[in-house]
């Protein structure tokens, strides 16, 4: 049996940091997340408004996206490497970052790929939970691709991002 300490742990909170019930949506992520993917992170359900200031802010595009990662940053330099979030995950505490969500734009999407919100908010925490460990689908050559379907396999989902991209 895994030590309890070296798994995942995920928080689900609103736009002001308060719990969110999204029931099983912390296990679902938790149990079908990478295993390099140790410590904790949070979810966050915004509105499509404040989605739309952060990818702004961060990304320069004047749009609500569905997903956007904050991974952990030393001060002022890139996010870890996956060597050192190795190191780090004994470390129960170390936090690998944000994940935040747009809901509205994930109900439109749940619509459009005709499932539900659930389903929806699983594609898009597992996502983003990826890029928070280090992959980046625009520049990987398909490893993140790969390793999206094998998860999305193991949780009984359907069809990821990456996929609805293409």
């Amino acid at each position: 049996m895994a030590d309890p300490d070296s798994r995942l742990r995920v928080a689900i909170v609103d736009a002001y940091g308060r719990p969110a019930r999204v029931p099983g949506l912390a296990a679902w992520l938790a149990a079908v997340a990478p295993r390099r993917a140790r410590g904790q992170v949070t979810v966050a359900l915004v509105s499509d408004a404040r989605m739309r200031a952060l990818n702004r802010t961060y990304r320069k595009q004047d749009y609500a996206t569905d997903v956007l990662s904050f991974a952990v940053r030393k001060r002022g330099r890139e996010p870890f490497s996956r060597r050192q979030m190795r190191k780090k995950a004994p470390n129960p505490f170390f936090s690998l970052g944000d994940i935040v969500i747009a809901r509205g734009v994930a109900a439109k999407q749940a619509r459009e790929a005709g499932h539900a919100l659930r389903t929806e908010l699983r594609v898009l925490a597992l996502h983003g939970l990826l890029h928070l460990i280090g992959y980046d689908h625009e520049r990987d050559r398909g490893r993140m691709a790969r390793l999206e379907a094998r998860l999305r396999r193991r949780g009984g989902l359907r069809e990821g991002l990456i996929e609805r991209a293409r």
